[in-house]
């Protein structure tokens, strides 16, 4: 009886999973989403009140103007200039950058420090708004949510061994799923970006420079398979190919 219940479950899951399939044209290929937008939106929309009352925002006129110029061309490459954007710099050390589905962009003064030219700061929003466009956060959670959906359901089954089926089944889950398909997330967002920077009149060869830079930051030598990026040797050789294959420089 047990048995079955668990398999009711999954099989629910499974069921959901092939009902809520939609076709991204961007990204051509279907995807999992049971997020409702709205919902998305609204935490969206609180997440960024939220780091505006909480981080120190820049006053620097030239830097924010700077992140308005060129993050207001790539919007309008990516087809997303119909809404309102709200831009803003941080004050913080770490090199950074964030886009909401809400229509927001966050920037810190350790990212404006780090690029040398706007060709790289565009690669870097470019990158954050292809998420946007690839609607990764709702897939992200949707993924999540299934997967937490089948995890719970044979865990509270498993009896005595329910901790332990926890702990492996999340560590299996998280290796074989959520942390590869984020790579995966990753470089398509980089795909996306290189898009929009080229349609804005950038240099996409400058966000392989910029991921170079971005390489020498890093003091972490954490193995790719159990990283949430790509390491940074897979994701500038896919950029090489895919510029090459557009005949960009």
């Amino acid at each position: 009886m047990k048995k079955a219940v668990v398999l009711i479950t999954v099989a629910t899951a499974l069921g959901l999973t092939l009902g809520a399939c939609a076709y991204n044209e961007s990204l051509g290929r279907n995807q999992f989403l049971i997020v409702d937008d709205s919902a998305l939106m609204q935490q969206s929309n609180a997440a960024w009140a939220e780091t505006l009352r909480s981080q120190k925002v820049s006053t620097n006129a030239a830097q924010n103007e700077r992140v308005r110029r060129v993050g207001g061309r790539i919007v309008q490459a990516a087809g997303l200039g119909g809404r309102n954007w709200d831009y803003a710099v941080f004050e913080d050390a770490s090199p950074n950058a964030f886009v909401l589905p809400s229509g927001q962009i966050g920037v810190t003064t350790g990212l404006l420090k780090l690029v040398q030219n706007d060709d790289q700061l565009a690669t870097v929003i470019g990158h954050e708004v292809g998420h946007v466009v690839a609607r990764h956060a709702a897939e992200r959670y949707s993924t999540q949510s299934t997967t937490g959906l089948v995890l719970g359901a044979v865990q509270s089954r498993a009896g005595d061994y329910s901790q332990a089926v926890g702990a492996l089944g999340g560590m299996g889950a998280q290796l074989g799923l959520l942390l590869p398909f984020s790579r995966s997330h990753e470089l398509e967002a980089d795909r996306l970006g290189v898009d929009y920077v080229a349609a804005a009149g950038y240099k996409p060869s400058e966000s392989i420079a910029l991921w170079r830079l971005m390489a020498q930051q890093r003091q972490s030598g954490r193995p790719e398979f159990t990283s949430t990026h790509p390491s940074d040797q897979t994701r500038i050789a896919a950029l090489q190919q895919y510029i090459a294959s557009r005949g960009w420089n």
